[in-house]
C-alpha cells in the first residue's frame, strides 16, 4: 500500500508567521501523499475575548455556545485555513482548504449533554474516505479545518486531534498511514517546563499512570486518547513532536 502522512499542526505554530513558514517548508519535504489538519484555538480565544465572549474549556476541550461557534468558524475556516493554503501554494503545493461540510467530508452529531454541556461540538460519525482519496489521487493536498457538519445545515466545532486520528483510521484500510501531531513542544514531556524531559516512547499503561499522577494533563489528554485509538485501529505509526521535527523522526512515539 502507498504511504500517507497525516499531520495535525496546532498550538502557537499556526499563529506565528515565522514558525508557520518554517513548519510548512519542512512539511512539504515529506515524501508521498499528505493531509494537513490544523487547529487554532488560541486565536479563537483571543478574538472571542476582544468580542466580549468568554472562552470555556473542560479537560482541554472547548465548550462552544452559539456565539463561540461563529468565532471559531471565522478563525478556523477563514483566517487560519486560507492563510495556510496560500502559504502552501507559495511553496508550489496544490493545496485545497476544507471543512467537514465541504464534499460532505466529515459528518458529525451534536454531542449529547451528560455531566457537561459542550454546546455546538460535534462527535464524528462518518468520514468520506473516497472523497479524500480522490483528492490525493489528483495530487491535491487537503488542508482540513476543525469544523464538521450534522447533515441538517449546522456546523459543529470538532477537536482537530480527533479529526486527524479519525481520518487516519478510515484511510488505514487503503494506505500505510503515519499520523504526526505537531506543536511547540518537543513531544510529550515529564515536565512541561523542561524540554529535556521528553518521553521517547509511550504505551497505554504508562499514559494512564502519568495521567493519574498529573504528569500528563490538559490538552495532551485528548491528544493521546486519539493517538492510542488510532494505533488500535491499524494506523502504522503515531508521533507527537515539535513542529521543527515534523520531518526528522524525533519526538514521542506511541505504541
Amino acid at each position: 500500500m502507498q504511504q500517507l502522512t497525516i499531520v495535525k499542526i496546532g498550538g502557537k505554530i499556526v499563529e506565528d508567521p515565522e514558525l508557520l513558514a518554517a513548519f510548512l517548508k519542512d512539511f512539504t519535504l515529506i515524501a508521498g501523499n499528505k493531509i494537513l489538519v490544523h487547529g487554532g484555538g488560541h486565536s479563537a480565544t483571543v478574538l472571542a475575548g476582544k468580542l466580549g465572549i468568554k472562552a470555556k474549556m473542560e479537560e482541554g476541550r472547548r465548550i462552544t455556545d452559539s456565539e463561540m461557534l461563529k468565532v471559531v468558524t471565522m478563525v478556523y475556516a477563514g483566517l487560519i485555513n486560507k492563510n495556510i493554503v496560500a502559504q502552501l501554494q507559495k511553496l508550489r503545493m496544490d493545496a485545497v482548504g476544507l471543512t467537514g461540510a465541504d464534499m460532505n467530508l466529515i459528518l458529525s452529531e451534536k454531542r449529547p449533554v451528560k455531566e457537561i454541556d459542550y454546546g455546538f461540538v460535534g462527535d464524528i460519525r462518518n468520514i468520506n474516505a473516497s472523497a479524500l482519496l480522490e483528492l490525493l489521487k489528483q495530487n491535491y493536498l487537503p488542508v482540513i479545518a476543525p469544523l464538521t457538519h450534522d447533515g441538517n445545515g449546522n456546523l459543529l466545532n470538532t477537536n482537530a486531534d480527533t479529526i486527524a486520528a479519525e481520518t487516519a483510521k478510515v484511510l488505514a484500510f487503503d494506505r500505510n498511514v503515519r499520523l504526526i501531531y505537531c506543536f511547540e513542544k518537543r513531544g510529550v514531556l515529564m515536565n512541561e517546563a523542561d524540554e529535556e524531559s521528553l518521553i521517547p516512547l509511550l504505551d497505554l499503561k504508562s499514559f494512564q499512570q502519568y495521567k493519574n499522577e498529573g504528569i500528563i494533563q490538559g490538552g495532551m489528554i485528548p491528544k493521546l486518547d486519539n493517538a492510542f485509538r488510532a494505533i488500535a485501529s491499524g494506523v502504522k505509526e503515531v508521533i507527537i513532536t515539535g513542529a521543527s521535527d515534523v520531518n526528522t523522526g524525533k519526538g514521542t512515539f506511541i505504541r
